[in-house]
């Protein structure tokens, strides 16, 4: 309006043409104002598109964990349910480091499409950072909305994503959590329980959601009391070893034992393997005390002439560039025969990285020492796996003997993996063996060798060496280790 005013003025009767300084400082003043109205403008548009950015993931171009806090604050009123989902890609690293990071990238990108396509209009998406996710749904039944479109993901997610010319297989663990009128969360807090629960999906076989549960709370601060406490028994040499013994069927003699680790708390509350190794895996601290464990068992079973013994070895250690070292530098100290030793892995850790796997084995078979898989059958690795990696010796966990005697898959599958490893002469050892109908179908189907407490429980490293020393030599019940390795 300034500017028009100003150009009226000076058409004006040809006024003060006469007055050439004032003509140019009216021109000026005219420059001026437009030059400020079109800065301010522009200024604004930028404003504009810089907040764009900033809500911007630059990769997917979708919104970003920033968005999500602001559209929660923005959108939800006092009714209004708001549901969180936390999503994060497995084996997503695999993918990276096979494929490269460009195809990383163009994997995000594709599945960024297809949260939109599943969202739709009824919850939004987001992308927090590498290859985690953020869906959300307010309204009065955000939760069924989020479940539901969750779970439709999950099930798009087991067919593979096509990328170029490649299809790829991608799976996905998620944790939701929810905020009411009558229990308001910050978005913060929506997030971090979500994340919870979606680690709780993660432990309990990923691809699957889980809602947060304030017993998730309460088990990670267990989870850090415990770690904690296993700081200090590393420092105070509370570990010790039990050792399970594994029977020859043709023989019926001790061929081989397991090494068990447990820890001596004292008066305080026993706590079993199954609960400390896993947060032991979790905070790092399974190296020291995973390499305490392997150097005592070389120590104690230098003797036991004539049988293996099996060392537990976690994924985090296998990990660990410095292992191979390390296994190398006890089989010196103790002068432990490297091919008595067997290191045990589990399906987990190869189905997580088969090519790392496979540079592990390679390492660990440079020493002479042999490697089984143990808990075969627990649902993750295929009869691929054995034909791909040519174990030493193949275990079977004891869920699948049981269910054996009642189901007629399992059964076959566990005759068909039995022939497969018998084949590629793999040893084949039935684990948690419990009762005779149990040996019997083992025998029946097979194994070479039996574990459980039908034959013998975990034992002190002095009771191994008496029965080894006397065969015929009972057990006394009070030294027998109740905490063996028993569940599947």
């Amino acid at each position: 309006m300034i500017v028009v005013a100003l150009l009226v003025f000076l058409g004006l009767n040809g006024a003060f043409t006469s007055h050439g300084s004032l003509r140019a400082l009216v021109l000026a003043t005219v420059a001026y104002t437009l030059g400020v109205y079109l800065l301010v403008k522009l200024a604004n548009a930028g404003v504009d598109s810089l907040e764009r950015l900033s809500l911007t993931d630059s990769l997917a171009g979708v919104p970003n964990r920033r968005a999500l806090h602001l559209d929660i604050a923005r959108k939800t009123s006092d009714d209004d349910e708001v549901a969180v989902a936390m999503l994060d890609l497995d084996g997503f690293k695999v993918v990276n480091d096979h494929y490269g990071h460009a195809v990383g990238d163009r994997l995000i990108k594709q599945v960024a499409e297809i949260l939109r396509e599943y969202c739709a209009d009824e919850a939004t998406f987001y992308r927090l950072g590498g290859d985690e996710f953020a869906v959300v749904a307010i309204g009065p039944i955000a939760s069924h909305i989020l479940e539901s479109t969750c779970r439709r993901l999950l099930q798009r997610l087991t067919q593979p994503v096509a990328i170029e010319d490649r299809q790829i297989l991608i799976g996905a663990s998620i944790g939701m959590s929810r905020s009411t009128r009558h229990a308001r969360a910050s978005s913060s807090e929506l997030l971090r329980r979500a994340d919870v629960a979606m680690y709780a999906s993660k432990a309990g076989g990923k691809m699957r959601c889980t809602w947060f549960s304030d017993e998730f709370d309460r088990n990670r601060e267990h989870a850090r009391l415990v770690e904690k406490e296993l700081r200090q028994a590393i420092e105070r040499d509370e570990f010790y070893m039990h050792y399970q013994p594994l029977v020859d069927l043709g023989s019926n003699s001790i061929v081989a034992v397991e090494a068990l680790l447990r820890w001596n708390r004292g008066t305080r509350e026993p706590i079993g393997p199954n609960v400390f190794i896993p947060i032991a895996e979790e905070t790092g601290l399974i190296n020291p005390i995973g390499r305490w464990a392997l150097e005592q068992a070389c120590i104690d079973a230098q003797d036991w002439h004539g049988i293996k013994l099996s060392v537990n070895v976690s994924a985090a250690q296998l990990r660990n560039p410095e292992f191979p070292i390390q296994l190398g530098h006890i089989l010196e100290k103790t002068g432990f025969p490297p091919e008595r030793l067997e290191l045990e892995i589990t399906e987990t850790y190869l189905v997580g990285d088969p090519q790392v796997a496979g540079r592990a084995m390679e390492m660990i078979r440079g020493f002479g020492v042999g490697v089984a898989l143990d808990d075969f059958g627990t649902g993750y690795a295929s009869i691929g796996f054995l034909r791909k990696f040519r174990f030493e010796k193949l275990k079977l966990n004891r869920s699948l003997i049981v269910e054996a005697a009642d189901d007629d898959s399992s059964k076959a599958m566990m005759v068909s993996s039995i022939a497969v490893a018998r084949a590629m002469h793999m040893d084949v050892t039935a684990e948690g063996i419990e009762t005779d109908a149990q040996a019997t179908i083992a025998r029946l189907a097979g194994c070479d060798q039996m574990q459980g407490w039908l034959y013998y429980k975990a034992l002190p490293p002095e009771e191994i060496t008496r029965i080894l020393t006397n065969p015929d030599a009972t057990v006394p019940q009070e030294v027998a280790d109740t905490d063996g390795k028993q569940v599947a």
